[in-house]
């Protein structure tokens, strides 16, 4: 959540600033709600204040053995107006805490200002588009001879966009993951293989509740109340729930592997079969806590760790700075790195990076504390690092022969026994 203290400040900058990223947020409920918390808690303290000078005047004339009756009938109406006070507060609170809730995190001063993504921002690019010397085939047609991936299989036990991962197609898999791991190790990340099921003071610290409710898979019944990650961004978050950090253990580099679980998968259009959009996938998640001060040199790190491994796979990429309306809800920053798919003529996205500023934080109530000091709240990033299934397409689609068999990248090879190709059974 951002800090109700920047909206007090200035509501009408607060909310201009929003609207670049949702045109719809209006701040005037948090506003009336805050208000009304402010003016309880002021009438509460005024009427203890009362009763705290009454209750002395009564054990004066106590002990002077004067009548107290009407004073003490007073008292007791004190009271009772401090309760019916007290209980509206908690109310006030919590519908103020949920509209709170509701607001997306403030983009950053130096990002582009439009709803359009096509108005994101291209600050580099890597290599060059593949030319081909013959017609060449998307991943799907390229799987009815390689037979890496079974459709209808994965479809007749789950629905559409579960897809069975078998024969290369699994191992390919498992290498890319193991291969992606071992370079974020590399550089600096500790391995962290977190719950798959998270409570739901979880989903709402990493701030996917209350405004993505309905795209979760969950699990609610008499024993359990807990969702399927979208991504372990929320798990990693999650480890450090209601913590006070020290400075000197900040930044703490997480790296971790896990399955996605998303529930937007549908309306994919005839260009996205196959691996480009499903409601399972794998992921290589980085996340991050820093202080305020270290968040923006962890950024650039973290997009840097994300690009060794397309580079490493000599894929054609480009990074994307995304403009206000196109960053996600709890972004202050966020870069795309997208792969160039050759059978969808287009660029996808393969990693997201984004710095979420103290936005995760606040709702997690997590924090560090320098010394003495008071405790402040940390910045969190994440990042894919990266998600597999459209870089399985980038692979084969790229990696293609005209005979159809597939190139393995030299970097691959050790994770599966010295192979080089894939070739068509």
């Amino acid at each position: 959540m951002i800090d109700i203290k920047l909206i007090r400040k200035d509501k009408a900058q607060i909310e201009a600033k929003l609207k670049t990223k949702d045109e719809t947020v209006s701040l005037s409920r948090v506003v009336a709600l805050d208000e009304r918390t402010r003016e309880i808690k002021a009438e509460v303290e005024e009427l203890k204040a009362k009763r705290n000078h009454l209750s002395k005047d009564i054990g004066e004339k106590k002990r002077k053995g004067d009548d107290t009756t009407s004073l003490i009938e007073e008292v007791s109406g004190f009271g009772e107006k401090i309760s019916v006070l007290d209980h509206e507060l908690v109310q006030v609170e919590e519908e103020l805490k949920t509209e709170l809730a509701k607001i997306p995190n403030l983009p950053m001063d130096d990002i582009k200002v439009s709803p359009d993504p096509k108005d994101n921002v291209c600050i580099k690019t890597y290599g060059e588009k593949r030319e081909f010397t013959f017609p060449f085939k998307n991943h799907v047609e390229l799987n009815e001879k390689l037979e890496m991936f079974d459709f209808k299989r994965g479809a007749k036990i789950s629905g559409s966009g579960w897809p069975v991962y078998k024969n290369i197609g699994a191992r390919l898999e498992w290498a890319l993951l193991n291969y992606m791991l071992d370079i974020h190790l590399e550089n600096g990340f500790i391995f962290c293989l977190p719950p798959h099921l998270v409570r739901p003071e979880i989903m709402f610290g990493g701030g996917q509740l209350p405004k993505f409710e309905k795209q979760l898979f969950k699990i609610h019944d008499e024993d359990y109340n807990l969702y399927l990650i979208p991504t372990s961004e929320l798990a990693l978050n999650g480890l450090h729930y209601d913590e006070i950090l020290k400075e000197e253990e900040l930044p703490i580099k997480y790296v971790s592997y896990s399955p996605c679980f998303r529930r937007e998968a549908g309306a994919a259009g005839s260009q996205e079969r196959g691996l480009i959009r499903m409601h399972q996938f794998n992921k290589v998640e980085m996340f991050a806590f820093t202080t305020p001060e270290q968040s923006s040199k962890m950024f650039d790190e973290m997009v840097a760790s994300a690009e060794q491994v397309l580079q490493g796979l000599n894929l054609h990429y480009r990074n994307m700075l995304l403009v206000t309306g196109d960053m996600s809800f709890g972004a202050a920053r966020t870069v795309d790195i997208e792969v160039y798919l050759p059978g969808q003529s287009r660029y996808y996205e393969v990693s997201s990076v984004s710095n979420c500023t103290d936005y995760q934080a606040r709702r997690s109530h997590i924090r560090f504390k320098k010394n003495e000091e008071k405790p402040e709240l940390v910045h969190t990033l994440n990042g894919s690092g990266v998600a597999t299934s459209r870089l399985m397409v980038a692979l084969l689609e790229n990696n293609q022969r005209e005979d159809g068999s597939i190139a393995i990248p030299q970097v691959l090879h050790k994770y599966l026994n010295g192979m080089k190709e894939i070739l068509p059974c």
